[in-house]
This record gives structure tokens, C-alpha cells and sequence, in this order.
């Protein structure tokens, strides 16, 4: 594909490559780094997880059936056949596709946001919680925002069943690993919803504040992971389900 865009002969490199999954002759299936978009954006074209794809499989008509921000990792479902672009669409449109994702996030009490609902599912433990809010983004603002409001952003966070993953880091700030699972899919809603709580994801650049970073710094990736991806396939009825293995944690 041609483009005279003034990013593309400018476009930085990214030195990570996504792994190939599964692969038939309708879908692919990729774990996706960090820092790697998931399609062109800005200044990035030849270093996204689609174009590299497209190239790869010499086929321009490959199609993400979803997106994963680029600061966030883990599994990305791509559709090679344009016939069935709009099944597999359709699938994450009407939140037929279970998710899940693991985070890093601080050890500490949680905080009661200004906005929305916080709800102990399993009372008098804190986790798991149900956290609901109104979320909304506005062109031109990096971040999105928590408002009053009908809600239409749902979380379920959530501790891991295995042995708690702590991580300290250089400050003694103790991380540990929680288990986010989105009920609806609005703009950054997982961090958003974090940060809210006053546990900010470990390595965001943009809750609770913006960092400014260069484009060509990989030093603190977002710890977050979209970790399992679980759906009903939607052309031939089989049950798949899809694992990230990119780890969590600071030099894995």
C-alpha cells in the first residue's frame, strides 16, 4: 500500500515483533507487544501489528476484528477473509467475546472515585469489586474522563486465584497483580476505572497525569495485558479461546 504521508518516511522503528498465534484460513490470531500499535495512527504505518501483517501474508485485505492501544500488550484478533469481516466484528460489537486482562497495579487501600459505583461483590472483602461509571472522551484531550451520569463504562476487577504476583520497584513502591474483566469497551475504561480507585496501572502515561516520553523510549511499558480472549467462532461454531504469554513485571 502507497501513501505520500510525511510520517510514514519519518516513522520511527519499533524493535518489537508480535507472535502468530493460530493462523486458518479466516482469521489470524497475534500476541502483540507492547508499544506496538495495533493499526496506522499518526506517525505510525509500517510499524503496526496490521501492516506488518499485510505484508507478511502479502494480503491487503487483512482487517483487525478489534484494537488494543498501543501501550497495552496481549491478544489481537485479525481477519483475513473480507466475507467474514463483519461476523467477527459484530462478535466484539455485541460483547459476544469474554476478556480478560492482568495488571500492575499499587498494594494499598483502595479510594472512593468522585463518579460512579463502586460495588463489593463478595462483602466484607474488598475484592471482587464491580466498578461502574460514566466515561467519556473528547477530541483534542489525551485523557479520557470520569463525569456524572448514566453509566456505560462496567469492570469487574479482581485478585488472581494463584499466589499473589508482588513487584517492588526502585522507589519501594510494592505492585501486585490484579485481574480486570470489561463488561463494555469505551476508550482507556481499564485505566480509567484503575486509577479512579487510586491504583493507577504501573507505567502509565497518562493516569493519573501525563508524562511526556519520547516516541523511542521502551524503558517503562504500560503493565497491563490483555490476557485471554474467549468467544464462540461465529462462521463455524467452535469454542476458542486465545492466551498471552508476554509476562508482567519490569526486565521478564
Amino acid at each position: 500500500m502507497r501513501s505520500s504521508h510525511r510520517w510514514v518516511r519519518q516513522e520511527p522503528t519499533i524493535p518489537f515483533t508480535g507472535t502468530i498465534l493460530y493462523v486458518d484460513e479466516r482469521i489470524i490470531v497475534i500476541d502483540k507487544p507492547h508499544f506496538l500499535p495495533t493499526t496506522p495512527r499518526g506517525m505510525w504505518y509500517r510499524s503496526t501489528a496490521l501492516m506488518r501483517l499485510r505484508h507478511a501474508f502479502d494480503e491487503p485485505h487483512i482487517t483487525p476484528a478489534h484494537r488494543l492501544d498501543r501501550d497495552t500488550a496481549g491478544i489481537v484478533l485479525f481477519v483475513r477473509d473480507p466475507q467474514y469481516r463483519g461476523a467477527y466484528q459484530l462478535m466484539f460489537e455485541h460483547r459476544q467475546v469474554h476478556k480478560t486482562y492482568d495488571c500492575l497495579a499499587p498494594m494499598k487501600p483502595i479510594c472512593r472515585p468522585q463518579h460512579g459505583v463502586v460495588r463489593s461483590l463478595e462483602a466484607p472483602e474488598v475484592f471482587p469489586l464491580e466498578r461502574m461509571s460514566r466515561i467519556e472522551k473528547y477530541r483534542g484531550i489525551l485523557q479520557a474522563q470520569e463525569v456524572a451520569g448514566v453509566c456505560n463504562a462496567r469492570t469487574l476487577i479482581d485478585l488472581p486465584d494463584a499466589a499473589p504476583l508482588c513487584v517492588h520497584d526502585m522507589a519501594g513502591v510494592v505492585w501486585r497483580k490484579y485481574v480486570l474483566t470489561p463488561h463494555t469497551g469505551k476508550t482507556h475504561q481499564l485505566r480509567v476505572h484503575m486509577n479512579a480507585l487510586g491504583l493507577p496501572i504501573a507505567g502509565d502515561v497518562l493516569y493519573p497525569q501525563v508524562v511526556q516520553r519520547s516516541v523511542d523510549d521502551f524503558s517503562h511499558p504500560l503493565q497491563l495485558v490483555a490476557r485471554t480472549l474467549r468467544f464462540t467462532d461465529p462462521v463455524d461454531g467452535t469454542a476458542r479461546c486465545f492466551t498471552s504469554t508476554i509476562p508482567l513485571g519490569w526486565g521478564a
